[in-house]
């Protein structure tokens, strides 16, 4: 069973905001879209101090930030936009779960994206975080990342629906381009669990039990990320009627519950890919156990050969003064050739009986 450790990110105190991600060295930068149907303004490097004249309540405002070192600058931002510190917390703690909250007029929304490592077998985790709120989409990512510049050309090209809508169509198609990396990532495991059941076919190296296992675990990995992000889109299918969430407009729940449905899709896929793996794992053993099963049925007709040939050999290496064969001319000839027919028949026989 698999035990919950206690990591360092899990003691870190609500009010003193820490990054615990590994991206130390990533440089804390800002960027800002402030775009409606009609107009588009691009800043690059933005500061806190800047948003007073820059932000426009009344279009779309999508505030992005690369790299989470700069904790007196994620502090800024919580002053100016009144974040609560908890928020704040989850951002920077890269060990919490997938998590949905709306509190005090702020929509909280952090994912994991998942990507396969080039050439290895191991995957890279990256936290996301969204918030939302009065116009305002600030997404939080712990590196520089291309995940979202097809989105970014959209928006520049007034391509689709985008600019027609408000943030919280903007958070959607965020999500959905953190939730095409799962896909990526899934396909690269289906690719690899492939090749691992050709090759416990045709090979009985224990190096690619090890490759079962290490994809065993980058699946569960996969599943332990997606099954509350599932949760969390199901939250805000399931309660439209609610008015819980107010910062997501009524026309705009249908693309949420195309997220929810993504999620089934991949959890789905997941556990037959899962099965896939346990083919290999079946191959594998399968394969030890006729490899051995051979040798044992190559040692066990050697073995039943020879038995009969050793009866002889033991009689006539018994020291009797009176045994006439002893004597014979052609003894020694004699008892060779029929110890040499005796196996000659017997292999005759195995081989009709199809022992080997």
């Amino acid at each position: 069973m698999r035990k919950i450790k206690y990591k360092k990110g899990r003691k870190v105190q609500p009010l003193h905001l820490e990054y615990t991600g590994i991206h130390k060295n990533s440089e804390s930068e800002m960027q800002l879209f402030v775009y409606d149907d009609l107009t588009l303004t691009e800043f690059e490097k933005i500061n806190v101090a800047d948003f007073d004249t820059n932000i426009t309540i009344q279009k779309t405002n999508w505030l992005n930030l690369h790299g989470l070192n700069d904790t007196e600058l994620i502090n800024a931002l919580g002053d100016y936009f009144a974040i609560d510190s908890f928020m704040l917390s989850d951002i920077l703690n890269t060990t919490k779960r997938t998590k949905l909250e709306e509190q005090q007029e702020v929509l909280f929304f952090n994912i994991k994206s998942l990507l396969p490592k080039e050439n290895t077998d191991t995957i890279q985790t990256e936290q996301i975080s969204f918030l939302i709120k009065e116009g305002v989409l600030i997404s939080f990512q712990e590196k520089r990342s291309d995940f979202f510049t097809h989105i970014r050309e959209r928006i520049r090209t007034h391509s689709g629906i985008v600019r027609t809508k408000k943030a919280d169509y903007l958070l959607y198609i965020l999500l959905d381009a953190v939730m095409e990396n799962f896909y990526i990532t899934l396909e690269h495991e289906e690719d690899k669990v492939e090749e691992l059941i050709n090759l416990s076919k045709n090979s009985d190296n224990p190096i690619i039990l090890e490759r079962i296992e290490k994809h065993r675990d980058n699946f569960n990995l996969l599943k332990r990320s997606i099954i509350p992000l599932r949760d969390s889109l199901y939250d805000i299918k399931s309660i439209k009627d609610d008015n819980v969430f107010n910062l997501i407009e009524n026309d705009n729940f249908s693309f949420f519950a195309r997220l929810y449905q993504k999620s089934l899709e991949l959890l789905e896929q997941i556990e037959s890919d899962m099965g896939a793996l346990d083919s290999a794992s079946n191959f594998f053993f399968s394969a030890q156990t006729h490899k051995m099963n051979e040798i044992m049925k190559t040692l066990t007709i050697v073995s039943a050969i020879f038995i009969p040939l050793t009866f002889i050999v033991g009689v006539y290496g018994m020291n009797f003064e009176f045994m006439p064969e002893l004597h014979y001319p052609y003894g020694y000839y004699t008892v060779i050739g029929v110890m040499v027919l005796i196996g000659i028949a017997m292999l005759l026989y195995f081989k009709k009986r199809r022992w080997f």
